[in-house]
């Protein structure tokens, strides 16, 4: 891989690395987006944080909240195969931002991008609700994924009042027992509003995306619009959309 732009600061070293027609970002070893104008799907955990809004019936979410967005692949994902009305993207990183728009390609135009710590943006919002929020904050520490914020039932409140009615809440969790740790399951028995959930995992990858939804949906339900949406059956075929899904019971009390 050919390094096409660094920067560091005391304790962060910031690159970005060409391999073939996709950019790599990585901060301090850690891989925090890639992406290809080839192909906008990447075989890997960015594809799986949209996946849930699929469940919805219109099927493509028209307002976004992304909370971590790194340098913006998901953002040019969803803009390339959905273009929702709406993309605001949540970052304390000023660095990430900066690659987002110098080399990622992500304009005005895409998206919002803020400059903000994402607990204080979630905990003050008072704007209209979100069709999709993507809850996707992770750092790094010694070359390893970690959350940069804990999951837990106060910070599951706190997201569920940016959604609309019917929107839909993405989590990405580095590994299952994280998201055991996280309580997810009994905050979810204490009387939430979603009533499934899914969990979404794809080879060479620990990390288990968690899609919560506030009304009832089956996992064939995805699969028969993927395979009825021509770019992504097409993707889908080729084995670019590598997915796992699983439905997850629970008995909201």
């Amino acid at each position: 891989m050919a390094i096409v732009w660094t920067y560091a600061t005391d304790d962060t070293r910031y690159e970005v690395r060409a391999a073939g027609s996709s950019l790599r970002f990585y901060s301090n070893g850690v891989l925090h987006s890639q992406y290809s104008e080839r192909c906008p799907l990447t075989g890997s955990v960015w594809d799986l944080l949209w996946l849930p809004a699929l469940f919805r019936p219109d099927r493509s979410p028209r307002r976004i909240l992304l909370l971590g967005t790194g340098a913006g692949t998901v953002i040019r994902q969803l803009k390339r195969l959905f273009d929702p009305i709406e993309i605001v993207g949540v970052d304390n990183n000023p660095i990430h931002l900066r690659v987002a728009r110098e080399h990622f390609g992500v304009t005005p135009e895409m998206a919002q991008l803020l400059h903000a710590d994402a607990g204080d943006y979630v905990a003050r919002y008072r704007g209209p609700g979100f069709d999709l929020v993507i809850d996707d904050l992770f750092g790094g520490g010694n070359g390893v994924p970690e959350r940069s914020v804990q999951f837990d039932s106060a910070w599951l409140r706190k997201l569920q009042r940016c959604l609309t009615d019917d929107g839909v809440l993405s989590i990405n969790f580095a590994d299952r027992a994280e998201l055991v740790l996280s309580g997810l399951s009994r905050a979810l028995n204490r009387g939430d509003r979603f009533v499934s959930m899914f969990e979404f995992t794809a080879p060479a990858i620990e990390n288990v995306i968690v899609g919560l939804l506030p009304f009832t949906a089956q996992s064939a339900d995805l699969r028969a619009y993927l395979q009825a949406t021509p770019e992504l059956a097409d993707l889908l075929e080729r084995g670019r959309l590598r997915y796992r899904v699983k439905t997850v019971k629970f008995k909201p009390s």
